[in-house]
């Protein structure tokens, strides 16, 4: 892992990127590279990090944008707007609409990304594309006449990222450590419960069969109810064996979701099944959505942004 930075006023970079997060206005995070060097890569990351992205805007239009953007409620914080060399102007405006900006108030930042001739060419190769500026010439001469255009860019980046060595997971390292994101932001949790009769729901990160718990639909009084009923809520918590299952698999949701935070995952889907998807299925995971959202509360604990649903409940 290779990375440099260029010395700007203000403070050094390393000084400059540590206000990100100790900021109350706005933060503009130009975000400008090679292509194939890992632009879309660092996007993504932003993205998940809670910065709003924006892509190949026109340098014509970014102070009204940010314009916009102050406008918004509520408030977006930190944007991050991706640039191309297909701007062709944009190496000689960029220095001016950092000023402007800075001057109104919106603190800038500039990260580049490079790689090697040799690198850029067999990312290039892998994946069928043409360069954008290749025209009718070669791969090499596009990346060359690239890297004239970006030079004032590269000149004037607070952050110099050299990925030619960098897998996707050390690029987000990079990136986070440099900007970090919220280090309490949430992992989005959605628990949803199925039937097993109409299929496993394809979106699945875990999955849990509670078909080893008592069927209500066999109890004429809770047939016609539904796990969100108290009556079968109840009677589905009240058999041997849920409470264990409902405290190990709130641990195991626990230990997973700490390593998706570290991976940089920040989604996850629990499917919660039984026969029908009507009783047992929408008691427990209506009960393990309630669990995690407490378990959150604990100090130190991965905090969840829990959304819970029923995918086959009111089906015949």
């Amino acid at each position: 892992m290779t990375t440099s930075s260029a010395e700007t006023s203000g403070g050094t970079p390393a000084d400059r990127d540590r206000e990100v997060d100790d900021l109350d206005d706005l933060v503009v995070l130009f975000v400008a590279g090679l292509s194939g060097a890992g632009r879309s890569t660092v996007a993504n990351v932003l993205e998940d990090d809670g910065w709003y992205v924006a892509d190949n805007v026109p340098s014509t239009l970014i102070s009204t944008m940010v314009d916009t953007i102050r406008e918004n409620d509520p408030p977006i914080l930190r944007l991050a707007m991706v640039l191309r060399a297909s701007d062709g102007s944009l190496g000689g405006e960029l220095a001016a609409l950092r000023a402007g900006l800075e001057a109104t108030g919106t603190r800038t930042r500039l990260m580049f990304l490079d790689a090697s001739d040799q690198v850029l060419v067999r990312r290039f190769e892998q994946v069928r594309r043409r360069h954008p500026l290749q025209g009718n010439g070669t791969l090499v001469e596009g990346i060359a006449r690239e890297r004239v255009i970006l030079a004032p860019l590269k000149d004037a980046a607070d952050l110099v990222v050299e990925t030619s060595t960098l897998t996707v997971a050390k690029l987000r390292e990079v990136v986070e450590e440099s900007y970090p994101h919220d280090a309490g932001s949430p992992l989005s949790v959605a628990v949803q419960s199925f039937g097993f009769k109409y299929g496993l729901p394809i979106d699945s990160d875990l999955v849990a069969d509670v078909r080893f718990l008592p069927n209500p639909y066999w109890v004429t009084d809770l047939r016609e109810l539904n796990g969100r009923d108290a009556p079968v809520r109840e009677y589905v918590l009240g058999q041997d064996d849920a409470e264990d299952f409902l405290s190990l698999y709130t641990r195991l949701v626990a230990v997973v979701g700490k390593g998706y935070l570290r991976e940089g995952k920040r989604y996850m889907t629990i499917s919660i099944g039984c026969t029908g998807g009507k009783h047992r299925s929408v008691a427990i995971a209506e009960e393990l959505s309630r669990r995690l959202r407490r378990a959150a509360d604990d100090a130190g604990a991965t905090r969840y942004d829990v959304r819970v649903s029923h995918r086959d409940l009111g089906r015949e």
